[in-house]
């Protein structure tokens, strides 16, 4: 199992000093990965959840790919219609060539009906634009020349490029947990990532609908890439009062423990408060992140 950590890429915090400073952290830390967020045109309802400055994801992860060695860099997740999908493909094929092989490109259909108006975009079909990139990024890591006559994009013979990592491509982790966000992790994710999912509902719902549609398409079951809140209180807090990922440092990591019981091979952590009112000074946050990978490693590592 792996550890990994969301960087606040928006906000008051969120400096390039700042942002630099999570990266040393996390590194620092023991921690394999580190993802970010999206936005493109962040609108009312956006902003009251994540205020500005919102930095680009993969603008931000390019240049993470230059400042570090050994970490993993994700999205969590890229809003997938909110980029044509042949940019959305050689961006992301670039970081991961740049950074030897390190990019992770989680992937989801968006929630913000008012971003979707500024940019111009069908929010009622942002599921099957998503499937439509979703298949569009594939085979541009795939094949050298790509066309596509699509519901939302049409293209013929588009060089595509830069060339992979050996043979590998970067792994696609599909977020959600409504039944298309599952049938789509099963049809085109590597991992299925999950953002604070009851553990019960991820045990007796959604693992088992993962696998179902996985045998329906005839893949693999993805695997288990969960991200969860790290929110830790100075007290344990009672069990039927809290959610996964609060409480004290040692039941957030009987959390962690669960989920790789459940099959998990990588579990993000993210320590951004439910609102912006409530954000702490970043040491803070590094603190209890520290507190919480020293525990895991000691125990399942």
């Amino acid at each position: 199992m792996k550890l990994g950590l969301n960087i606040r890429n928006y906000g008051p915090t969120a400096t390039p000093d700042n942002l630099r400073a999570w990266t040393r952290f996390a590194e620092d830390s023991g921690f394999t990965l580190g993802v970010v967020s999206d936005h493109v045109a962040p609108t009312p309802e956006v902003n009251e959840l994540y205020p500005s400055p919102f930095y680009d994801p993969l603008t931000a992860l390019s240049w993470f790919a230059g400042i570090t060695e050994r970490l993993e860099l994700g999205t969590s997740v890229l809003i997938a219609p909110y980029r044509h999908p042949l940019l959305t493909a050689r961006l992301a094929a670039s970081i991961d060539r740049l950074s030897d092989g390190r990019l992770i490109l989680g992937v989801g259909a968006g929630w913000s009906e008012q971003e979707f108006a500024a940019l111009g975009l069908p929010f009622r079909r942002r599921g099957r634009m998503t499937d439509e990139y979703l298949a569009a990024i594939s085979a541009a890591w795939s094949q050298d020349r790509v066309s596509l006559d699509g519901e939302f994009v049409h293209y013929d013979d588009v060089h595509t490029g830069p060339g992979l990592v050996g043979s590998r491509r970067p792994p696609i982790w599909v977020g959600g947990t409504s039944p298309g966000a599952l049938r789509r992790a099963a049809r085109f994710g590597d991992a299925w990532h999950p953002n604070n999912a009851e553990l019960d509902w991820i045990r007796d719902v959604g693992l088992p609908s993962l696998r179902e549609a996985a045998e329906s398409f005839g893949r693999p079951v993805p695997a288990l890439s969960p991200r969860m809140r790290a929110h830790v209180s100075e007290r344990p807090i009672p069990d039927d009062e809290r959610r996964p990922g609060s409480g004290s440092p040692d039941q957030i990591v009987a959390d962690v423990e669960t989920l790789v019981e459940l099959g998990a091979d990588y579990v993000v952590l993210d320590t951004n408060p439910d609102h912006p009112r409530d954000e702490r000074p970043l040491s803070d946050d590094w603190r209890d992140l520290e507190a919480i990978a020293t525990r895991v490693f000691k125990r399942l590592l």
